[in-house]
């Protein structure tokens, strides 16, 4: 059944499909989390503690999801998150995001361990870009990466904060998950298997950590896990005044991914930030804690009117995105709801995808009587 994206009808189909075209090593890093994998679950299952409350007879037939996020006007309130290794996935890699992302008129995130580079990305994708900063003990790859983006005229930069550590991702562990791959006793079954994907991976353009090639030898001539890299290679002595430089020296848009407390969500506002993300890294970082979900309306409530609060995790529907919306996030982003397309199909997998959830939202919004995203606030919504 699962043998086509276009069987694919929704995140769950499209899960499907990337565990039979990955060997299982690959799948298993973009499927799991850390720990007991209790916060990635959760990140999901918040979303179904609570009922959207539909009115009617509202005249429904033109629909306007369109947003503003971090001075970028989205055509819909979901973006694709910057997500690490993507030519792991698929040979296509962030092209193809950003491609896909492109056609639906929304923003695409671009991580720093990619591995397509900046240059590459800023020529062959024109919709807005926004690139996630990891910040390196090398302070000198760090001013290299921002400087690229200023010249690439990304639009908007984020810089991620709940990776003062690597996670604790025991599929990793047991897969022997690497980068770049090492072929493992218990896992050369699955590549072997696998053949399409290792044909591509063997014979097409060398996988490499494009933006950080130059600078360190981790991660692309040098095996590492990513716990690893995070605890090694990652700045652990970043503090709120470090952030307020970069966001100086960047002088643009800025996010701040991994928000998840109100007291950070106003410290974001005070070092400048013009947006925060709230995040948990997907679940793969600290197990136990909150969903973005779960804590977005008291992050609203304290920062919403200074600056874009953006939920994301966890994201599979589209009434996911009303039900964010609702309390008061400008837009929603995720990675896991267009990686596993990505895997399954390439560019035109990630489309697909996105095509479902933007049929959702619409579908939704007029089930809900709603015609703009701005008509949706905590009237429409009651949890149990």
């Amino acid at each position: 059944m699962f043998g086509s994206i276009n069987n694919c009808h929704n995140v769950k189909d499209f899960r499907k499909l990337a565990k039979k075209r990955l060997p299982g090593p690959i799948f298993h890093y973009i499927d799991g989390a850390a720990d007991d994998e209790i916060t990635y679950r959760r990140n999901t299952e918040a979303f179904d503690t609570c009922d959207l409350i539909p009115n009617v007879l509202a005249g429904v037939d033109e629909i306007d999801m369109s947003t503003t996020v971090m001075g970028q006007k989205l055509a819909m309130p979901l973006y694709c998150a910057p997500t690490a290794l993507q030519r792991l996935f698929h040979h296509e890699g962030e092209i193809a995001v950003g491609k896909a992302a492109e056609k639906f008129g929304t923003m695409f995130g671009v991580s720093s361990l990619g591995t397509a580079s900046i240059e590459e990305i800023s020529s062959l994708v024109s919709t807005p870009k926004l690139f996630q900063l990891y910040v390196h003990k090398d302070k000198g790859l760090n001013k290299d990466l921002i400087d690229r983006c200023k010249n690439s005229n990304f639009e908007t930069m984020a810089v991620t904060v709940d990776t003062a550590v690597g996670g604790n991702r025991e599929r990793d562990l047991y897969t022997g998950f690497t980068i770049p791959m090492k072929l493992k006793l218990g896992s050369i079954f699955s590549f072997i298997t696998h053949p399409k994907w290792a044909f591509d991976y063997f014979t097409k353009p060398k996988w490499e950590l494009s933006n950080l090639k130059n600078h360190i030898n981790e991660g692309t001539n040098v095996m590492t896990t990513i716990g690893d890299y995070f605890t090694k290679m990652l700045d652990n002595s970043l503090d709120w005044k470090g952030v307020e430089e970069i966001n100086k020296n960047w002088g643009k848009q800025f996010a701040i991914k991994g928000i998840m407390s109100v007291e950070d969500a106003k410290k974001a506002v005070d070092v400048g930030a013009t947006a925060v993300m709230v995040s948990n890294h997907g679940g793969r970082q600290l197990d136990g804690s909150r969903s973005p979900f779960d804590q977005l309306a008291e992050i609203v409530d304290a920062v919403g009117h200074k600056v874009d609060v953006i939920c994301e995790g966890g994201i599979r529907r589209g009434t996911h995105v009303l039900k964010a919306l609702s309390l008061g996030a400008k837009a929603c982003s995720g990675g896991r709801m267009y990686l596993y397309a990505l895997a399954a199909g390439g560019q035109l997998g990630v489309e697909k995808s996105l095509q479902n959830l933007r049929s959702e939202i619409e579908r939704d919004m007029k089930l809900m009587g709603v015609t703009n995203i701005d008509q949706l606030t905590r009237k429409n919504i009651k949890f149990r």
